[in-house]
């Protein structure tokens, strides 16, 4: 082969290569361009409503409940309040400058191939707001260890000031590609590190132990599939999913009386589209009065005025204040745990009473 025919052959593929970045360049200006990521911090997203506080590390932001972010009752779902603790937190990365094209992810982590994975969530719901009603969420990070990130949200009513819900959460990073856990590389504690503050949402974090379930819980649901709508961008079922699955094997009945007033989440593995999941509760009976035990608060007894003619409320027959949870992926040889999870209850519209 001559050296003309040689230059030639290797002038036709640069030119190849240069033809491909040239069009991967493209494609990358234009969906940035379409997501208009910040490449600096920003102090306000007028498209958002949100802004930095706190000295221009927390992040704020005003929101409405939307008609289809309500159930029967015209409040609020605890689906909903999780979507928006997700979303506030990815607005937060953005408006810091560090957000890459991950899920949440900064530069340094994606140069790294690492994403964020939660491993506990927890979540305490005071009341719900309703259709309409206008909310402030406050969320900021602070360091979890010496490898991790917590994360906190506080939602409030925009008019009163009345705290709906306090979140916190815990999460670390995962490789991408072998999907396991990892350290935190300097060059990206250098990038969150200045974000992180010492405040807390749930000062008093009960790391309660929640118990491994079995076949011999009381109620199950078998066979759950993920579907393609259940997938985050990490290629995972996203987490407000799993609560779904927990909440689906509570019985209707319970579910009608009853509002959830706070959730203990302890995620184990991730969950994939080809997964077959199983969904386990056990109610915990050991704390429910039994019969018509007037002496339902150890030694305190409620007066007859509240207890009136029926029992409280009309019936004595509250059901459980609290339940395990548990989500398997069913393997031919071993079931792998996705999540624990601990709910606790009170009835609707009770009436008030102190002691």
């Amino acid at each position: 082969m001559s050296s003309q025919s040689s230059s030639n052959g290797v002038a036709t593929k640069l030119a190849a290569v240069s033809s491909i970045a040239e069009t991967e360049y493209k494609t990358t200006t234009k969906d940035q361009c379409r997501q208009n990521i910040p490449t600096k911090k920003q102090l306000v997203d007028p498209y958002r409503q949100g802004s930095l506080v706190d000295g221009g590390v927390g992040y704020r932001q005003t929101v409405v409940i939307r008609s289809y972010e309500v159930g029967p009752d015209k409040t609020a779902t605890l689906e909903s309040i999780l979507n928006l603790l997700q979303e506030t937190a990815l607005n937060h990365v953005w408006m810091s400058g560090l957000l890459g094209d991950g899920f949440g992810a900064t530069h340094a982590m994606m140069k790294n191939d690492l994403i964020w994975v939660v491993t506990r969530l927890q979540v305490q719901v005071d009341s719900y707001p309703i259709w309409g009603e206008v909310l402030v969420v406050d969320t900021w990070v602070g360091a979890s260890g010496k490898n991790g990130m917590r994360r906190d949200w506080l939602i409030r009513s925009h008019k009163t000031g009345h705290v709906f819900a306090r979140a916190t959460s815990t999460w670390v990073m995962m490789n991408q590609k072998t999907r396991r856990l990892s350290k935190m590389p300097e060059e990206v504690r250098g990038e969150i590190s200045p974000w992180f503050v010492t405040k807390q949402a749930i000062p008093q974090d009960v790391c309660w132990k929640i118990k491994k379930l079995d076949d011999t819980a009381k109620y199950a649901s078998t066979n759950l599939k993920p579907k393609r709508s259940d997938l985050d961008m990490n290629h995972h079922v996203n987490n407000v999913k799993y609560v779904r699955w927990m909440l689906e094997t509570i019985p209707d009945q319970y579910l009608e009386s009853h509002q959830l007033s706070s959730i203990i989440l302890e995620y184990r593995k991730e969950c994939g589209s080809a997964d077959v999941v199983q969904s386990l509760c056990e109610p915990e009976e050991d704390e429910v009065p039994q019969g018509n035990d007037r002496n339902v608060l150890g030694k305190f007894s409620l007066p007859s005025d509240i207890l009136g003619s029926h029992g409280l409320l009309g019936s004595f027959d509250m059901g459980p204040l609290r339940y395990t949870h548990l989500l398997l992926i069913k393997g031919e040889v071993v079931n792998e745990e996705i999540v624990r999870g601990r709910t606790t209850w009170k009835r609707k519209n009770t009436i008030p009473f102190s002691i």
